[in-house]
């Protein structure tokens, strides 16, 4: 077979589950490992791909923005289900940090379900309302500047409130997630309220339904660091998993 025809197959293997193993390679073309190496590295340079450890991954479309009107409808059994999980992480009796946006609120419903007790801190709107009156739920809204279209605060008085507070777990919820390009978002207001609840937390639950695997999206967060956890649906594929597990990324 010719490098080209090789090549030809590893795009569209890469463009079908978002990444593919160098063994996964090595066994089907029945080739060395330097000669995937080397055609690995050919594609990465046109584009085709991002090289990682132990194989590589899509070059990432930049994910579509949507105002939360219309995200709160899109992949809303997929965002259930990764409520669902991310929420048997929280303890009775925690202090977490939740985010705004679509996830989030089926997290907060989720969360309503499972816990008598919990203090959440968070700039969303919709969660605070969701659970304000449960059991004994204390509640932090920070509030600030109001952005309708979000329903949820943002700003230096946000910012400021965040700076004094300290969550055992904050749950982010960004547009994409790439290994190349690291959590990314869209919304500029949250840009320093995700990253303040980042470092202001023990420990930190990245949740994205598999449609925002491998994405990018206009404003970086952070890398996709190894101490974080990852929690997303079974549609993610197999050799996308393999991948993140050859570079020590926690994918529940």
């Amino acid at each position: 077979m010719f490098a080209k025809e090789r090549q030809d197959i590893i795009y569209k293997m890469v463009q079908k589950d978002g990444a593919v193993t160098t063994n996964t390679l090595i066994e089907t073309f029945d080739v060395s490992i330097e000669t995937i190496r080397r055609d690995l590295l050919y594609m990465e340079r046109c584009g085709l791909l991002n090289r990682v450890h132990g194989g590589a991954v899509s070059a990432g479309d930049m994910k579509a923005f949507q105002v939360l009107k219309q995200r709160n409808l899109e992949n809303s059994d997929l965002k259930r289900t990764v409520a669902e999980k991310a929420a048997a992480f929280v303890r009775e009796g925690d202090i977490i940090g939740v985010d705004a946006g679509s996830t989030t609120l089926l997290l907060a419903e989720a969360l309503k379900d499972r816990y008598s007790k919990l203090t959440v801190v968070t700039y969303s709107l919709d969660v605070f309302e969701i659970l304000k009156d449960h059991g004994e739920f204390e509640v932090i809204l920070c509030g600030g500047h109001y952005l309708k279209q979000e329903n949820a605060f943002y700003g230096p008085m946000t910012l400021k409130m965040l700076e004094c507070l300290h969550v055992q777990k904050a749950f982010i919820c960004p547009s994409a997630v790439s290994m190349e390009f690291g959590i990314c978002d869209y919304q500029q207001e949250f840009y320093a309220t995700q990253c303040k609840m980042i470092e202001n937390s023990g420990s930190t639950y990245i949740l994205a339904d598999s449609s925002k695997f491998e994405k990018k999206a206009l404003l970086k967060l952070d890398d996709m660091r190894p101490e974080y956890c990852y929690v997303t649906d079974d549609l993610l594929s197999e050799e996308l998993r393999k991948v993140y597990i050859e570079n020590n990324i926690k994918i529940v």
